[in-house]
């Protein structure tokens, strides 16, 4: 699930504040349920939903996994892919031959990848529940991946990654995809505006929305490179590549601060890829 900020109603209050996992978990759940069929409106056919077997888009500059192979050979592998929405990963990966599950905290947007499944005729475990508390046994999966779902959207980012190593078999490969940290200084805006520095980069405030009652409606979490690194390691891994996307020059396509002007001087995506030890 790509970030937004085209909102399905007004805001009351965007702002900073400091979030718990659970109002986190609330608004993403509350959130991505609510904006599931106008999101896939916008974005499902770059995100392939609807097509056959899905597809395995990393992030808005179109990196796909079957050019960049960053999982490796998936057939015959126990996959997990954490914050999956309705799942165009997890079924381009069960296509590939891999026995693939997708989890995601919204019920709207699992619906969607069920409806999708149903119409091609094929069919991946899709779980709902939280990327914070994996309800998997320990050692399930040679593989996890998330393509800006779930990490950027929880308050305990570093329990994530304890998380994905738990379930994780010796060896394993953890690969997911991020805002570029480096993003946060800057306004959310695909234009002339969105190149000016405006934001402190070491101010680790989630951004949140608020409705009328003040209660928590949408957030994102911010994390330096050096965070990510600290987490990943923290939680037994070790760091094996950090990819940042050149912006194609095929794509003239803008979503939300993602556009060619910005994808020209700077990245819009981390993507990193992490190892357990055998």
């Amino acid at each position: 699930m790509f970030p937004v900020t085209d909102t399905p109603q007004s805001p009351a209050v965007p702002g900073r504040a400091r979030i718990d996992s659970e109002a986190s978990d609330r608004a993403s759940r509350s959130w991505w349920d609510s904006d599931a069929d106008e999101y896939h409106r916008t974005h499902g056919e770059f995100l392939g939903v609807e097509s056959e077997r899905g597809e395995f888009v990393w992030c808005p500059e179109g990196l796909h996994e079957g050019d960049v192979h960053l999982l490796g050979d998936v057939s015959g592998r126990d996959v997990l892919e954490v914050g999956c929405g309705s799942a165009p990963c997890a079924r381009w990966l069960g296509a590939q031959g891999a026995r693939a599950v997708g989890l995601d905290i919204s019920a709207g947007m699992l619906r969607t990848g069920v409806d999708a499944m149903a119409a091609a005729g094929d069919h991946v475990p899709l779980v709902q529940a939280s990327a914070e508390a994996l309800p998997f046994l320990d050692s399930s999966f040679d593989i996890a991946c998330s393509a800006f779902g779930a990490v950027p959207f929880v308050a305990n980012s570093a329990g994530v990654m304890k998380e994905v190593a738990r379930v994780l078999r010796p060896g394993g490969i953890w690969v997911f995809a991020v805002n570029h940290p480096m993003r946060w200084i800057f306004p959310d805006d695909p234009g002339p505006v969105g190149l000016t520095a405006t934001i402190p980069y070491f101010d680790r405030t989630p951004y949140v929305e608020f409705d009328a009652d003040g209660v928590p409606t949408y957030v994102e979490h911010h994390r330096t490179i050096g965070d990510r690194v600290r987490e990943i390691v923290g939680a037994g891994l070790e760091v094996v590549d950090i990819v940042e996307p050149d912006w194609p020059e095929w794509l003239d396509r803008e979503w939300g601060q993602w556009s060619p002007l910005r994808g020209q001087l700077f990245p819009g995506t981390a993507i990193f890829s992490a190892r357990k030890p055998s």
